[in-house]
């Protein structure tokens, strides 16, 4: 993915999560829509290396370390969860299938694990 994008698909991401839940908004405001933006870019980094790696387990590393960063500043995994489904419906029309296939795989790997309880992740 070349920087043009990731901000697309960033924007993209941002724009649906703001959509679906107006009331983040009023929760985060402009700030909060800039920092889901900014997210984003960070998930499609960390997408980008792992791909480049060839390590599913490197984004589910990253997605580890990002709930807890995520959930000590209130925002609940359900979020994260949902920012990864939607980012597995629009990434892929930004990549060629090889690369798409597998950051869907590292993203569908790391919502199945989002969804466990935490005393049930190993």
């Amino acid at each position: 993915m070349n920087p043009e994008q990731k901000q697309q698909i960033a924007e993209k991401t941002a724009d649906a999560i703001y959509e679906a839940y107006p009331n983040l908004w009023e929760r985060f405001g402009e700030r909060g829509y800039g920092h889901t933006v900014k997210d984003n870019h960070h998930h499609l980094d960390y997408l980008q290396t792992a791909w480049e790696l060839e390590s599913e387990q490197s984004f589910i590393d990253y997605t580890i370390w990002l709930e807890n960063v995520l959930v000590s500043r209130n925002v609940e995994t359900a979020l994260i969860i949902d920012n990864f489904k939607r980012l597995m419906d629009i990434v892929p029309r930004f990549t060629e299938k090889t690369q798409g296939d597998f950051m869907r795989g590292c993203l569908d790997r790391a919502v199945r694990l989002l969804e466990l309880p935490l005393d049930k992740r190993g």
